[in-house]
C-alpha cells in the first residue's frame, strides 16, 4: 500500500513538472503585464495581445523567449506613451531591452541594475528625464547602451567605467551636466580623495579603463571640463570642408567623404578642445572668463628655440609618403567628380546656403535637386503668423509638433503643423528629409486626401512648417466621441467608410511609389461641410525622424552635397498596418466607441466575441443611432475580420476591400427615409 502511495506521489510530481516545464516563470509574466499597465497610450495596438491571463508570453508582440525565459523585449518605433515600470527589470534573464523611438516619459528606474545578463539596452528617442541611475554600472555583461535623444539630466555616472564589456555608448542630445568621467588627474592625493568620496561602486577612472569604447557619442549636452586623454581617439570634430575642398563639389563627393568621417563625439558642449563646436559658456552654468590682460612692456620677441624647430622637421620618408598619399587622394577626387558629373547630368541643381545663426564660420552649402520642390509653394513665416492669428489658434499638439488653424487672406482655411525642433538639434539629414517629405506629400492629389498647400523654411526664428488645406467640419473623432455624434447617421457613416477606403486605395495602389498614413485613426480623418472624409498625415514628421536617425551629423560639419529623390531613403511603407488600422477605424465608426476606453480596454478585444457571431453583431452598433441596416453591418463585420487578422503572407489589398464596400454598402439613404416615414406613420396612428 505504501509503495502504491509513493508511486502516485511520484506520478503527480512528474505531471506537475511536465506541465510547468514549458511555461515562463510567473514573475516574468507579471513583469510584462505591469509594464503594459504603465503604458497609457498605444496608438498602434502593439500591446493588444499582451494578456496577463496567458501563462506563455512568448507569443506576445515584441517578446522573444528561449529555454523558458524571456530573453528579448523589442517594442521600438510604435509611439507607445507611458512610464517604464520598475517591475520590468524582474526579467532577470533578459538579454536585450529595446524600447527605441517611442514616447516614454519619467525616469529610468534604478532597478535596471538587476539585469545581470543584459547585453543591449536601447531607450533612445523617447522623452525620459531625470538622472542616469548609478545602478547602470551593475550591468556586468552589457555591450551597447543607447540613451540618446531624451531629456536626461544630472551628471554622467562614473559607474559606467565598471562596464568592461561595453563597446557602444550613445548619450547625445540630452541635458547632461558636469564632466566626462575619466582619470585625468595626475595627483595621487586627488585620486585618493575621489576614491574615498565616491560610493563603493564608483570608478574614479571612469572611461579610462582597460577596454576602450569602440563607439561613443556625448555631443549636444551641457558637459564641461576637458576630454579625458583615454577618449582622445574618438572624433572631436569633423574636418571643415570649406578648408579642404571646394564648396561646389556635387552629389557623390559628400557621400564619398562621409565614408571617411564619423560625426563628432564631443561637440555641442562646453568642453574646451581645439576645433570643437561649443555652446556659449553661460548655457553650461558658468560665465566666460575675462580676457587676461597683456603686459604693456613686452615689446621684444621671445627667443626662438632653433634646436626645437630643427627637431620638429619631418623625415624625408614621411614627406614622400605624404606626397604619394596626396596624389592618390587627388585621383580619387577626380574620379568622384567624373562620377558626380555623370550622375547629376541633366539635373537642375541649386546651392542652398545653410547658416547656423549666431555663428559666422558655420555657413555651409547643400546642393538640392530643385525639381523636388519646384511645384510646391513656399510661404513666409509672416504670412502664416497673420493667417493663424499670431499662432494663437491651436487645434492639436504633441511632443513633436503643434497644429494651428488659420485663414489665408482672400483664400481657404489652412492647418499649419509646426515642428518642435531646436536649431541646435536640427541636422543636415533632417533638413534633407524634411524637404523630401514636402515633395512626397505634395504629389498626393485625391478628393479624399488632405492637400498639402505648401511649406515654410526660415532660419530666424528657426521654423519648419507644413501647410495643409483645412476641412472645416473638424475631425471624425470629434463627431464620434463628443456632442456632435448625433449628426452621423448610419448612411452618412457608410459614406465616410467608403470615402476612407477610396483614399487608402489611391495611396496604396494608384500612385508610384505607394504611400501610407503614419498613424491612421479617427483623428487623422477630417470632414468637409458635406461630411466627405479627407485623410491627413499630420504625423508624417515622425517618419522624418526615423529615416534620418542613422545620419544625425550636423550641417555645420558637412560640406556641399547633392540631394536627389532617388538618393534618399524611401518612406517606410506599412500597408498591412494601414489595413489593420482601417479595420479598427470601421469598428470605431460603427460603435461610436474610442479605440481605447477609459478603463484601458481595447476596442478590438471588446468586439472580438461579437465579430465571431453574426447574430450578436447588432450589439456593437452605436446606441445613439435610431436606425441601421443589417446587410451593411454584415459587410462591415466581414471586412473588419479580414483587416484585424491580416498577416504578412496574406495578400489583402485596399483595392479588394474598397470594391467589397462599394458594391455591397447602401449609401442611397432610401432605407433611412423609409424608416423615418414609418416612424411618422406610427406616430400619427398613435395619436
Amino acid at each position: 500500500m505504501k509503495r502504491l502511495v509513493s508511486l502516485q506521489l511520484i506520478c503527480v510530481c512528474l505531471g506537475l513538472f511536465l506541465a510547468t516545464s514549458n511555461a515562463v516563470l510567473p514573475t516574468e509574466v507579471h513583469a510584462l503585464t505591469v509594464f503594459k499597465e504603465a503604458i497609457f497610450d498605444d496608438p498602434l495596438f502593439v500591446l493588444s495581445n499582451w494578456n496577463g491571463l496567458d501563462s506563455d508570453p512568448c507569443n506576445w508582440v515584441g517578446v522573444y523567449c528561449s529555454e523558458d525565459h524571456v530573453r528579448k523585449v523589442n517594442i521600438s518605433g510604435f509611439s507607445i506613451k507611458g512610464f517604464i515600470a520598475e517591475e520590468l527589470f524582474q526579467l532577470s534573464f533578459l538579454h536585450e531591452l529595446v524600447l527605441h523611438g517611442n514616447n516614454l516619459i519619467g525616469s529610468i528606474p534604478k532597478e535596471i541594475g538587476t539585469l545581470k545578463h543584459l547585453k543591449i539596452l536601447d531607450l533612445g528617442m523617447n522623452q525620459l528625464s531625470g538622472p542616469i541611475p548609478n545602478q547602470i554600472g551593475d550591468l556586468a555583461t552589457v555591450i551597447k547602451i543607447n540613451l540618446q535623444y531624451n531629456a536626461l539630466t544630472g551628471k554622467m555616472p562614473s559607474e559606467l567605467g565598471n562596464l568592461k564589456y561595453l563597446q557602444e555608448l550613445r548619450l547625445d542630445r540630452n541635458k547632461l551636466e558636469g564632466t566626462i568621467p575619466g582619470g585625468n588627474s595626475t595627483d595621487f592625493a586627488s585620486s585618493m580623495r575621489v576614491i574615498y568620496a565616491s560610493s563603493t561602486n564608483a570608478n574614479p577612472l571612469g572611461f579610462c579603463r582597460a577596454t576602450p569604447l569602440k563607439i561613443a557619442d556625448f555631443s549636444y549636452n551641457y558637459l564641461v571640463g576637458s576630454v579625458p586623454k583615454c577618449l582622445e581617439y574618438l572624433p572631436k570634430y569633423l574636418s571643415s570642408s570649406s578648408d579642404s575642398f571646394p564648396s561646389f563639389f556635387p552629389c557623390f563627393l559628400s557621400q564619398f567623404l562621409s565614408f571617411f568621417h564619423n560625426r563628432a563625439s564631443f561637440q555641442g558642449n562646453c568642453i574646451k578642445y581645439k576645433g570643437i563646436t561649443t555652446r556659449p559658456p553661460a548655457q553650461c552654468g558658468f560665465a566666460s572668463p575675462a580676457n587676461p590682460r597683456k603686459p604693456g612692456n613686452m615689446k621684444h620677441r621671445p627667443e626662438i628655440d632653433h634646436k626645437h624647430v630643427q627637431s620638429s622637421s619631418k623625415p624625408a620618408w614621411l614627406l614622400g609618403l605624404e606626397v604619394v598619399t596626396g596624389v592618390i587622394v587627388g585621383l580619387i577626387f577626380l574620379v568622384a567628380l567624373l562620377v558626380a558629373a555623370y550622375r547629376c547630368k541633366g539635373k537642375s541643381l541649386t546651392l542652398i546656403p545653410w547658416k547656423k545663426f549666431g555663428t559666422d564660420h558655420d555657413c555651409k552649402t547643400i546642393i538640392v535637386d530643385t525639381d523636388m520642390l519646384k511645384d510646391v509653394r513656399r510661404y513666409t513665416r509672416q504670412e502664416l503668423e497673420i493667417a493663424c492669428e499670431d499662432f494663437s489658434n491651436i487645434i492639436g499638439s504633441s511632443s513633436d509638433s503643434v497644429v494651428y488653424k488659420g485663414t489665408m487672406k482672400g483664400g481657404p482655411e489652412i492647418a499649419v503643423i509646426s515642428l518642435n525642433n531646436q536649431e541646435e538639434h536640427w541636422t543636415s539629414y533632417l533638413e534633407l528629409y524634411f524637404q523630401k517629405e514636402v515633395a512626397d506629400l505634395a504629389r498626393l492629389n485625391h478628393e479624399h486626401i488632405g492637400k498639402l498647400m505648401g511649406y515654410c523654411i526660415e532660419g530666424n526664428p528657426f521654423t519648419r512648417m507644413l501647410v495643409f488645406e483645412y476641412a472645416s467640419n473638424g475631425t471624425l473623432s470629434e463627431h464620434l466621441h463628443y456632442e456632435q455624434g448625433c449628426q452621423l447617421s448610419w448612411t452618412r457613416r457608410m459614406s465616410i467608410v467608403i470615402g476612407i477606403a477610396r483614399g487608402l486605395k489611391y495611396l496604396h495602389t494608384e500612385i508610384d511609389p505607394p504611400f501610407t498614413i503614419s498613424e491612421l485613426n479617427s483623428s487623422a480623418v477630417y470632414l468637409t461641410d458635406d461630411f466627405s472624409p479627407k485623410l491627413v498625415d499630420f504625423e508624417s514628421w515622425k517618419t522624418i525622424l526615423t529615416r534620418s536617425e542613422n545620419y544625425s551629423r550636423p550641417i555645420s560639419s558637412e560640406g556641399a552635397m547633392c540631394v536627389q529623390p532617388f538618393s534618399l531613403e524611401a518612406r517606410h511603407l506599412d500597408i498591412q498596418g494601414n489595413i489593420f488600422s482601417f479595420g479598427v477605424l470601421l469598428l470605431e465608426i460603427v460603435s461610436g466607441r474610442p479605440p481605447i476606453s477609459k478603463d484601458k480596454e481595447f476596442l478590438v478585444d471588446w468586439a472580438k466575441d461579437y465579430l465571431e457571431d453574426q447574430e450578436k453583431m447588432a450589439s456593437v452598433v452605436d446606441s445613439t443611432l435610431n436606425h441601421f441596416k443589417e446587410e451593411d453591418l454584415e459587410v462591415i463585420r466581414e471586412v473588419v475580420t479580414i483587416c484585424i487578422h491580416v498577416r504578412p503572407r496574406d495578400k489583402v489589398t485596399m483595392q479588394e476591400l474598397c470594391a467589397v464596400l462599394e458594391n455591397r454598402l447602401d449609401i442611397s439613404g432610401s432605407s433611412e427615409l423609409k424608416a423615418s416615414s414609418l416612424a411618422w406613420a406610427e406616430l400619427a396612428l398613435s395619436t
